[in-house]
């Protein structure tokens, strides 16, 4: 067996938590961003040949902007019970899911309520983190949390609520869940589904929660090709639900769709004559051959057009250079909108350069610095709160091979493929990891 290629390079762990402060940069940060530029990723401390990239422990960074400058860079363990056994640290005190929930939080770092929280799909409770990335204690949200949550809710940008969806091996059912703008759980609708199927994420729209069942399950039930926990199962097909944003599970309407594979929308929205126009960065399968991550053919950004009367599905492709990471301006979280951003592929798995999308001229930019330079999921900041579309900075954690050291770029949307307005040298190496925020100072 060969060596797993998301234990070496920059997918391989680092042994030891970062802090530096007064960080050296080029450019000029803007004097508006006063904040935290928050990423996480798996970085396993105790991990076998045939470890899964998903199943590495948190490893959360961040980086401090104030007033122009780059006050301080932080990698912190999220303290799960694997990580305090093995650091010898006492374990992390607050609810657990279950009884042998570990705590694993290492798939997205959010804010909900001026509190951090590092989050996980399948299994665990959000870990609050303190501002300097320490981890505090799991968390149910006072109680309302009656199961896993998710690694990616949506914000409605009207009310500040949170829209996710939970899954769990156990079950037989998805569960939606609403926490409001106050971090308080305010609606739960169990959905029931056939199988267990990994439901990375969800959309948002004016109308409906949009669920997504597609044929990877969880738990690798017999006559799967699984690693551990997921397997392809072709005959589970492939359709999308519009579950009403304050309707009952069995008024759920489902959209077929092509056999395929769905970690990330980009965005959904209600058109004029009240179909949802989903757009979708499609993968052709997961978890079929092979097993340790994602890797099964080029992931394409593709339109989904889904009658809720009852219409057949229309199926379009906006842009077939692979990509993944899409993110948007989500001041327009299940609205209309034109613009979107993504990392595109590059040489080493899903991370290589930036791509944007303008969804009405149907121009797609690309931003290449060269192979030594692998870009992590982009974050979009607006400007002001009331800056246009577009009208914001582009920020990214950006690897620099030849150096094995990591830097934050700040690109103003509208320069895509212009000199960056500051890069910034964090002198120590961030491993390729999921996803992350910029979560302003209140």
């Amino acid at each position: 067996m060969g060596e797993n290629p998301f234990l070496s390079g920059n997918f391989g762990p680092i042994e030891t938590e970062a802090t530096v402060r007064d960080l050296s940069f080029q450019g000029e940060i803007p004097k508006d961003l006063a904040g935290r530029l928050l990423r996480i990723g798996p970085n396993p401390v105790a991990a076998g040949e045939n470890h899964h990239w998903f199943a590495g422990n948190g490893l959360v960074h961040g980086l401090r902007l104030r007033e122009g400058r780059a006050e301080w860079y932080r990698s912190r363990l999220v303290r799960d019970d694997q990580v305090c056994d093995f650091k010898g640290w006492p374990r992390t005190a607050g609810p657990r899911f279950r009884e042998d929930s570990s705590g694993l939080a290492n798939t997205n770092v959010v804010d909900v309520a001026g509190k951090t929280y590092a989050i996980v799909e399948g299994g665990g409770f959000p870990m609050e983190l303190d501002y300097e990335l320490e981890t505090v204690h799991s968390s149910n949200f006072g109680g309302g949390l009656s199961g896993p949550f998710s690694a990616h809710p949506k914000r409605d940008p009207d009310n500040g609520e949170l829209h996710a969806v939970g899954y769990f091996s156990g079950w037989d059912h998805l569960q939606h869940v609403v926490v409001s703008a106050e971090g308080e759980v305010v609606r739960t609708v169990d959905i029931p589904v056939a199988g267990r199927p990994m439901v990375h994420d969800c959309a948002i729209t004016e109308n409906y929660f949009i669920v997504f069942d597609f044929p990877v399950i969880y738990g690798a039930p017999e006559g799967g090709n699984g690693a551990g926990s997921y397997s392809w199962q072709e005959d589970h097909g492939s359709r999308v639900g519009l579950l009403p944003r304050q309707g009952a599970a069995d008024e759920i309407i489902w959209c077929e769709v092509e056999n395929c594979f769905v970690f990330h929308p980009l965005n959904a929205y209600e058109d004029s004559d009240g179909r949802v126009v989903l757009d979708v960065v499609r993968h052709p399968k997961m978890f079929a051959s092979n097993l340790t991550g994602p890797g099964e053919g080029p992931p394409t950004l593709d339109r989904w057009i889904l009658d809720p009367k009852g219409g057949a599905s229309k199926e379009s492709r906006i842009s077939d250079r692979p990509q993944e990471f899409p993110r948007l301006d989500e001041r327009l979280v299940g609205k209309p909108y034109r613009y979107g951003y993504c990392g595109a592929s590059g040489t080493v798995g899903p991370f290589g350069g930036l791509l944007k999308h303008d969804l009405q001229t149907g121009e797609t930019l690309h931003r290449d610095d060269g192979p030594s330079k692998q870009y992590q999921e982009p974050v979009f900041v607006p400007c002001s709160p009331d800056a246009d579309e577009d009208d914001g900075w582009i920020m990214s954690y950006r690897h620099d091979a030849e150096r094995n050291t990591a830097e934050v770029v700040i690109l103003h949307a509208q320069d895509f493929l212009g000199t960056p307005l500051a890069t910034i040298d964090l002198t120590v190496r961030v491993p390729f990891g999921f996803h992350g925020n910029w979560v302003a100072d209140s």
